[in-house]
């Protein structure tokens, strides 16, 4: 108990993040386990994960830097597909524990090689002309891939923007991307086990990296950019760091979603995914990496336990999507809540005192 209490917030904070994940886990696997969960509900668990693990990425970009970027789904679609290439050429082939990895950090690798060319330039600008800029960006990679024929045979690869003859293909090739098609015929790899502890070091990373020094200079550039470049904080290198590592995790889970289907289209990493991920970022707090985490949940599966209730569930939706932005946002509630912790926290010291002096006087 002393060793708990002698525990920093900061990591009080940190341990209770990971174990909601943990949690969560176990509770689903005893319901899988039970057969409580339907088949429905079962193939949206990587998705969560995924959706997850793009809200708390996203909110290190929107809420520690403080710079709001629309082109989070651009970075999920650069991992997904470098991944998904990688894992349809050899990683399949591989132990899927060494397959998998390897896509992931693929995925990883060029989706904050893409950040860091985007970010160069882009992180010049501010507030609504970054969030243009980026969400363009989204825009711009989307159209690509779904302009690109990818194959592969016995000489390597083959690349054109015209069509599948183009590519040039021998008798033992293959085509890979498929234009607007895609690729299909992928071999699922993703579980849920894989997407916890994606989630777990994404939390990881990012807690570590928010506590840190590097994470002190960040908000500090967030706060007040002037001070914090009148101090000596280098705002470019940092602002970078931010917007690569964000990136980073972007397209790993673009690889965890990518990999829980047998095809992969580009059309589904429009601008929409990128608002959808936004949305539960703000509502879940802007800086709140718990709240993300709550939010990138409830809010996923809440249309599909609404679904029996067909033409009112989205109207449910909005409402709960009103309630949570009036619990999390409005001044007053924030007083209200703030002022019922602090009430319940006084009263729990006063019991612990009364009984303390019960005690005292017993003896």
């Amino acid at each position: 108990m002393n060793a708990i209490k002698n525990l920093k917030p900061s990591t009080c904070n940190n341990l209770i993040n990971y174990g909601m994940v943990l949690v969560f886990y176990i509770v689903v696997q005893i319901l899988v386990n039970a057969g409580v969960l339907n088949n429905s509900m079962q193939g949206m668990l990587v998705p969560i994960c995924t959706y997850v693990v793009l809200a708390v990425s996203l909110n290190l970009t929107v809420g520690i830097l403080g710079e709001l970027s629309l082109g989070h789904a651009g970075f999920m679609s650069v991992g997904a597909f470098s991944g998904a290439i990688f894992w349809m050429i050899s990683g399949s082939q591989m132990s899927p524990v060494v397959g998998f990895t390897l896509a992931i950090m693929i995925g990883g690798i060029f989706a904050g090689i893409f950040g860091a060319l985007i970010g160069i330039p882009v992180l010049r600008l501010r507030g609504d002309y970054l969030a243009i800029v980026t969400l363009a960006f989204g825009e711009i990679i989307k159209n690509l891939l779904n302009a690109i024929y990818v194959g592969w045979d016995s000489n390597g690869f083959h690349f054109s923007m015209k069509d599948v003859s183009a590519l040039g293909l021998d008798e033992s090739g293959e085509v890979i991307v498929n234009g607007a098609i895609g690729i299909t015929g992928m071999p699922k790899a993703s579980t849920f086990t894989a997407g916890t502890i994606l989630v777990i070091i994404t939390l990881f990373v990012i807690l570590n990296l928010i506590t840190s020094r590097a994470g002190r200079a960040i908000m500090s550039i967030r706060d007040n950019r002037i001070a914090a470049e009148a101090t000596g904080i280098n705002i470019t290198k940092y602002k970078l760091m931010a917007f690569i590592i964000s990136a980073s995790f972007a397209g790993m889970a673009g690889v965890l979603y990518a990999l829980n289907f047998s095809t992969l289209a580009a059309k589904k990493f429009d601008y929409n995914t990128s608002i959808l991920v936004l949305v539960f970022v703000v509502l879940g707090g802007i800086g709140n990496i718990r709240g993300s985490i709550i939010a990138a949940t409830v809010l996923y599966v809440l249309p599909e336990l609404l679904r029996e209730l067909q033409d009112y569930r989205m109207l449910i939706y909005a409402v709960v999507l009103i309630a949570m932005m009036i619990f999390n946002q409005s001044p007053q509630v924030l007083a209200w809540r703030s002022n019922f912790v602090s009430k319940i926290s006084r009263s729990g010291i006063a019991a612990r005192f009364i009984k303390q002096k019960r005690q005292s006087e017993e003896v």
